[in-house]
This record gives structure tokens, sequence and C-alpha cells, in this order.
């Protein structure tokens, strides 16, 4: 019997995009995002579709997003094929994603945490050898 691979867009969604597999991503994102620590209790999976809140910006789709019971968001992209720029639209999406939160009049105070997931199949950094690479934007000690 031959499986659809779980790297396709439609199985990746399916096992992790669902509101059926919510117990599958809350298992997946503390065991990559919390070294294995019971951290999120439950989520509610969104829709994924990141428009440009202007005419002019791009419009965009990511695999997975849901937001986490402590009001963070977290996006996930799987993918597959090794596209020039890949990395800059992976700031593009959670750039976008993040300053969408607020309305007109709203507090930067309202602002939630975001995570961004990006699961490749290929090496997208050259210069390390780490399986899972972190990133945090905020000031070095």
């Amino acid at each position: 019997m031959k499986f659809i691979s779980p790297k396709t867009d439609f199985a990746f969604k399916k096992i992790f995009g669902s509101i059926h597999s919510q117990n599958i991503l809350i298992s997946f994102l503390n065991a990559i995002v919390y070294n294995n620590q019971n951290i999120i209790q439950s989520l509610e999976i969104i829709n994924p579709y990141n428009p440009g809140v202007t005419n002019t910006l791009k419009e965009t789709y990511l695999d997975v997003k849901a937001v986490l019971d402590n009001g963070s968001t977290v996006i996930i992209e799987m993918q597959v094929l090794n596209v020039e720029e890949f990395e800059k639209r992976v700031i593009y999406n959670l750039a976008k994603a993040y300053g969408n939160q607020l309305d007109v009049g709203e507090s930067y105070l309202m602002l939630k945490p975001f995570v961004a997931l990006t699961i490749t199949d290929f090496v997208l950094f050259e210069k390390t050898d780490k399986i899972i690479t972190k990133f945090r934007l905020k000031e070095e000690a």
C-alpha cells in the first residue's frame, strides 16, 4: 500500500491544520518549540490565508495558523523545494501576520507574541549542522 507523503501541502494541512487533529498539533509544537514540555494545553486553528491589509501588499498563504491558549499565534510552513530567497519569505510572512494584529486606534500593548515554525526538506542554513535552529528578535546581551 502506498501512502501520500506528509510533506505535500494537502497531507501536511490534514495532519497539522485540521480541527480534528488539534491534539497532534499541540504535541508537535510542545515537542519542537518547547523542548517536550507541555506548555500548550489548547489551541484554535484559524484561517491560514494571510491577506495584505491594503491592496498593495502581497497576499500569502500559510500551511497552518493557530492561536495558542496564551494568546500567542503560531504560523507553520512546510517547504519541500529550495526556492531562491525563501528565508526572506519566512520573515515577510511573520512580519505581515504580526503587523495585522492591530486595528486603528489600538494600543501596541495589545500585540501578542508570534512563533514562525518553518520545516524544510533541504538545508536552509549551510553554516550550522543543527537540526533545529531558533531565533529571537531581542537585544543581544
